[in-house]
C-alpha cells in the first residue's frame, strides 16, 4: 500500500485517502466539499441525490473522525442557496452523530453598516460597505453574503488559540474593564469572521474556491502556529488551503479527483513558497 507524506496533494478519492492515513495522525481538517448544488466542476457530478449526498457526507465524517487526534479540530464549511438554505444544516446534523459541534462560525463575506450603528469612531465620516457578495436577481430573496463554518471536535472541550486571531480593543479602556486574558490589546474575533475574497477580474479557476484567508483563519484558531502541525484537506481543489499552510510554515495533505486542479494547486504551492523565501531574503539583507 502506498505510503502517504505531508505536503502532498495526492490524486484520489478522499474516502480511499482515509483508509491511507493512520489513526490520530492528523492534527486538524479544514475543508469545503462539494455543496450538492449543481456546481460545475470539471470532473466531478454535483448532482446527487439528497439522501445519498448526505449518506456521502456521513462516510467523511466517520472517515475523518478516525484519522483525527483526540485534541483535533475540523474546520467544515459549507453554504447552500438561497433556494434550499437548509444544506448546510442537513450536513451539520449528519456530523452531529459523530462529532461535537464546538462552535459555529459565520463567515461573513460582505457587509453593509450604516454609520449612525458604528458608535463613536471620528476616523469613520459615512457608511461602509465592504467585501464581494454574489448579486441575487429575485424580488424574494436578499443578497447572499454568507456562508458556515461549523467546528467540530470529538469532545467539544479543545482548548483554542483565540488570540491568535484577535483584534484589537476599539475602546482601549476596555482592555483592564474586561480583564485582557494577556494583559495586552486583544480580544476574542468571536464567531463572525468577516473574510473578503479577493478582487479578482477573470474567471475564477475553481468555481467554489474559498479565499485563503479562511483556511489561515482556522489553522491559527486552532493552535496558533505551530510547525508540526499537520493540516488534512480532503477535498483541496485549487489547494487554497495548503497555500495557507505553506504560508504560516505548517504541513498539509491533501486529496482531489481532478488532476488539473492537482496541477494548478502545485503551481499556486510553488509561487507562494518562491513568495516566501524572497521575502525570508529580503529580511535577511
Amino acid at each position: 500500500m502506498e505510503k502517504l507524506v505531508p505536503n502532498k496533494i495526492y490524486k484520489m478519492d478522499c474516502l480511499k485517502g482515509f483508509e491511507k492515513l493512520g489513526a490520530d495522525s492528523v492534527d486538524l481538517i479544514v475543508t469545503s466539499p462539494p455543496y450538492n448544488i449543481g456546481i460545475a466542476y470539471k470532473t466531478y457530478q454535483d448532482t446527487k441525490s439528497g439522501d445519498e449526498y448526505l449518506e456521502w457526507m456521513e462516510d467523511v465524517a466517520i472517515a475523518s473522525k478516525k484519522v483525527m487526534k483526540n485534541d483535533g479540530s475540523f474546520f467544515l464549511n459549507v453554504g447552500g442557496t438561497v433556494t434550499d438554505p437548509w444544506t448546510p444544516i442537513d450536513v451539520a446534523n449528519v456530523f452531529r452523530k459523530h462529532f461535537a459541534l464546538q462552535n459555529m462560525i459565520h463567515w461573513v463575506k460582505s457587509i453593509a453598516i450604516p454609520k449612525e450603528c458604528m458608535g463613536k469612531y471620528p476616523h469613520i465620516k459615512a457608511d461602509v460597505a465592504v467585501g464581494h457578495y454574489k448579486p441575487i436577481n429575485s424580488k424574494r430573496f436578499h443578497h447572499d453574503c454568507h456562508e458556515f463554518i461549523f467546528h467540530f471536535t470529538k469532545t467539544g472541550r479543545v482548548p483554542l488559540d483565540k488570540l491568535a486571531i484577535g483584534v484589537p480593543y476599539q475602546d482601549k479602556s476596555n482592555i483592564k474593564r474586561w480583564k485582557s486574558t494577556n494583559g495586552g490589546d486583544l480580544r476574542d474575533r468571536g464567531n463572525t469572521w468577516f473574510i473578503p475574497y479577493e478582487t479578482i477580474q477573470e474567471s475564477r479557476p475553481h468555481p467554489s474556491a474559498f479565499p485563503v484567508g479562511l483556511p489561515e483563519m482556522c489553522i491559527k484558531d486552532h493552535d496558533g502556529i505551530c510547525k508540526d502541525t499537520l493540516v488534512l484537506d480532503p477535498f483541496m481543489g485549487i489547494g487554497t488551503t495548503a497555500v495557507a499552510a505553506v504560508r504560516l510554515g505548517i504541513n498539509y495533505i491533501g486529496f482531489e479527483i481532478d488532476k488539473e486542479y492537482i496541477d494548478l494547486a502545485n503551481e499556486r504551492i510553488s509561487n507562494e513558497r518562491l513568495k516566501k523565501s524572497k521575502g525570508l531574503l529580503k529580511y535577511l539583507k
